[in-house]
């Protein structure tokens, strides 16, 4: 929560009474701040009113002097936990006499500047309430307060109000109403207050015989008669998959120590073997697996309670954690229980013993989006679920989980969406109304005026139709609550693109802006950062692939850029893409243009020779001799896959990066001290970027594999090495350029042991070095970069008109 000062004004005599209409912006609906405002004013002795408006809260005060002073200097620095105030703004007012304070109701119309608050975990008042047999909430399922629960994802308009909510559906009952009016109740004015009597109703439906009717291929569904909580915590506990209602979506659930479970509904969603995450009752049922520091117990405990990427402790099998959660990894991604359902489901004390850890994955199939009502629940899950616990408080926005992980002591995130949308990144510079749509995978749009930048919940990847309606039903969501109406668009350069194609449809005759990706990375960084664009930086935009100005597949780049433009100043060496999507999903394809491009033999001993079918290895060394299908690139993600076959660690790729996760692992496996890091080429004509070459570099892997070296010490070196690729290129630009900030972006970048190596070796070079803390660094983050570089393109320049 920040505040600002409130506008100093001229005093009149202590003794006189003085009215004041106060206006304060920012997360200061659904946060109790109305509550808050209430009893401040009580406790000054002061009359008037507050309400909710399209712009804020806004409070009229009359008392003496001092009271209305004290209201007005309180009001920010004191608001309620979830409040996020921005402004604090008032003006005086004839005084009206009167007396008593009261809420009224809320004031529609106008244009809508307030911030909606993210969704939240239950408080630990809730959880008593919801453990306290004696209370009248008990195992209520949808238990919250003025402090905790769902938000976003059931605000339907603004201001925010019970009708403007998914639960303008259900009537209050008498106590229930009883609470919501009493200023001196924790309850006062939440607007999803229920209980049992009147609240959302959970439903369980299993497969079988019945009436509940038809799903997915004909499949009938029984509705369960009894607690459905405690059924499906029985089927989990049986091996069953039980498709589970959150807050912003659908989880599959499973038992995460259940061998068959695990790999049966990896089979089901056809998830290959990306890793899953997992909830944990709490901290202590992780013991022996990972041992979280105190930043990343925060994120796991707090109010957001986003999936925490956290390194494993365990070295041996775990009873309550499959091998088949999360292969190949050196991560286990985990979260606490953030909704009451969720509590209820891993079971309260007393309850018969269930799973001590849960498989909570995204209810979807890869790259969609995510399930939210029962009706789609039935037709898209239940081919992958055994049961359904559903209810009937709809979601009017779907949000995933968001998931982060706690590199050098500071928060990464690796997916911005539940507990962080829709709050607003604060931009270093004014932007004019704009609409940037994002990438194509893992997309995230941004919708930006003023000095604040709203980036949606995650979407998905833009490869169906079911994707590209829940961007255009997000987007219209979030402009509607923004109240952003875009002047101009931005998109990737990309030509096939479906963002790009999507944003040229909806342009109609507004300005369309096409930002390089790589440039919108580094602005990105620029923009959390808060650079107003003013002096260039140097910034390395690793990734797997983005469309470069020359028609290669860019990745491997440094550029000198601001939000105007960039030069290249470095690239890795350009080697072919042979076969495009094929060499992503067989990385020893790319190993074989790598060795190829470095005049190195295919020699059969090696792993990534041994991976190619025979017959197609004359017809991929056809293939890259003539050049077919064979796209230049430069990409370091595509590098990362080579090393990873080489060494003989991943040769298939069944989602995105698999063989750079699993290059990681192998390094963070090593456990020692690294010494003899392997060298890049470092080659270049005057007035041309420099070229790294990685030849060197797979010429000393090779060798060193021959010799019977570990790979897991090939790819700790091979990790240093490119930090010290890093170094030395950016040392050059200093000499050069007088460069003195780098910035760390692209998906390569969600790598711990790269981004920690890279951030360590720059700082004891004197470098500022600029990360990602608040979006993505991957594709996730790319939308704020896109709006801040179209922004400024459509700015007049200094001189008057548009800059060049």
């Amino acid at each position: 929560m920040t505040g600002e000062p409130a506008q100093t004004v001229a005093e009149g005599p202590p003794s006189g009474v003085r009215r004041s209409r106060v206006l304060v912006r920012g997360v200061v609906q659904g946060v109790g701040f109305r509550p808050y405002v209430f009893a401040l004013a009580g406790r000054l002795g002061l009359s008037g009113h507050v309400t909710n408006t399209g712009d804020g809260v806004l409070a009229e005060v009359e008392g003496s002097a001092e009271a209305v002073a004290a209201f007005r200097a309180r009001i920010g620095p004191e608001a309620p936990p979830l409040a996020r105030v921005e402004s604090v703004s008032h003006q005086d007012l004839a005084a009206e006499g009167g007396a008593g304070f009261r809420i009224t109701a809320s004031r529609t119309g106008g244009p809508a500047r307030t911030l909606v608050s993210p969704d939240t975990a239950t408080c630990e008042d809730c959880l008593a309430e919801l453990r306290d047999p004696g209370d009248r909430r008990h195992r209520h399922p949808f238990i919250t307060c003025t402090n905790c629960g769902p938000r976003f994802t059931i605000v339907t308009g603004l201001p925010y109000d019970r009708a403007h909510t998914t639960m303008a559906g259900f009537p209050m009952c008498a106590r229930c109403a009883a609470e919501y009016t009493d200023p001196a109740d924790r309850r006062f004015h939440a607007q999803p207050v229920a209980c049992h009597d009147c609240g959302p109703r959970l439903r369980l439906l299993v497969r079988g015989d019945g009436p509940a009717g038809e799903g997915a291929a004909g499949e009938s569904w029984t509705e369960v008669r009894t607690d459905p909580v405690a059924e499906a915590r029985r089927l989990l506990a049986d091996g069953a998959i039980v498709a589970v209602k959150g807050l912003g979506g659908y989880h599959l659930a499973c038992d995460a120590g259940n061998e068959a479970s695990v790999r049966l509904l990896r089979e089901r969603k056809a998830r290959g073997g990306k890793p899953f995450a997992v909830m944990a009752r709490s901290l202590d049922d992780l013991a022996g697996l990972v041992s979280p520091d105190a930043a990343e117990r925060a994120l796991l405990t707090g109010g957001i309670r986003p999936v925490v990427l956290l390194r494993r402790t365990g070295t041996g099998p775990h009873p309550a954690l499959s091998a088949a959660v999360a292969p190949g990894s050196a991560d286990l991604g985990v979260m606490l229980p953030y909704t009451p359902l969720h509590h209820l489901l891993l079971g309260l004390p007393g309850d018969p013993p269930g799973p001590r850890l849960l498989v909570m994955t995204s209810g979807n199939l890869g790259g969609e989006p995510i399930v939210t009502g029962e009706d789609e629940a039935r037709e898209r899950l239940g081919p992958l679920a055994d049961a359904l616990l559903g209810h009937d408080r709809p979601i009017h926005v779907p949000c995933d989980d968001s998931v982060v992980r706690v590199c050098a002591g500071e928060e990464l995130p690796l997916r911005r969406s539940r507990g962080y949308a829709p709050l607003p990144v604060p931009l270093p510079l004014p932007v004019a109304p704009a609409l940037a749509v994002g990438g194509d995978l893992k997309n995230t749009f941004c919708l930006g005026a003023g000095r604040r930048a709203w980036l949606s919940a995650h979407i998905g990847d833009m490869d169906d139709l079911a994707t590209l309606a829940a961007f255009g039903r997000a987007e219209r969501q979030l402009a509607s609550l923004t109240g952003v109406a875009p002047e101009l668009l931005a998109a990737d350069r990309h030509p096939g693109y479906r963002s790009a194609r999507w944003a040229r449809g909806a342009a109609e005759g507004r300005p369309l802006h096409q930002v390089q990706h790589h440039h919108a990375h580094i602005a990105s960084v620029l923009a959390e950062n808060q650079l107003d664009g003013s002096t260039r930086v140097l910034g390395l935009a690793f990734d797997g692939t983005g469309y470069g100005e020359d028609g290669a597949v860019w990745g491997g780049e440094f550029l000198l850029a601001d939000y105007t433009g960039f030069l290249r100043f470095a690239h890795l060496r350009y080697v072919p893409l042979p076969g495009g999507d094929a060499a992503v999903r067989h990385p020893w394809r790319m190993a074989l243009a790598h060795l190829r491009a470095a005049g190195l033999p295919w020699d059969p001993g090696l792993p990534s020779v041994a991976a190619c079918p025979p017959e197609q290895l004359p017809l991929l060394a056809r293939q890259l001799e003539r050049g077919i299908n064979c796209v230049p690139t430069s990409s370091m993600g595509r590098l990362f896959d080579a090393v990873s076959s080489l060494a003989g660690i991943c040769q298939h790729a069944g989602y995105e990066a698999q063989a750079a996760l699993e290059l990681e692992a192998a390094a963070v496996s090593w456990g020692r001290p690294v010494d003899g890091a392997y060298e890049f080429g470092l080659t270049g004509q005057a007035g041309a970027a420099l070229r790294a070459d990685p030849g060197p570099v797979l010429a000393a892997v090779v060798a060193e594999l021959r010799a019977g070296v570990p790979r897991e010490l090939v790819a700790a070196r091979f990790h240093q090495s490119l930090a010290g690729l890093v170094r030395r290129v950016c040392g050059r630009a200093r000499e050069e350029h007088g460069v003195e900030a780098v910035a760390l972006t692209g998906g390569v970048f969600a790598n711990a042991v790269l981004l920690g190596a890279c951030t360590r070796a720059l700082r004891a070079d004197g470098f500022t070095v600029l990360r990602h803390r608040l979006v993505p660094p991957g594709d996730g983050g790319l939308a704020l970069g896109q709006l801040m570089v179209a922004a400024h393109a459509a700015a007049p320049a200094p001189g008057g008109g548009p800059r060049p």
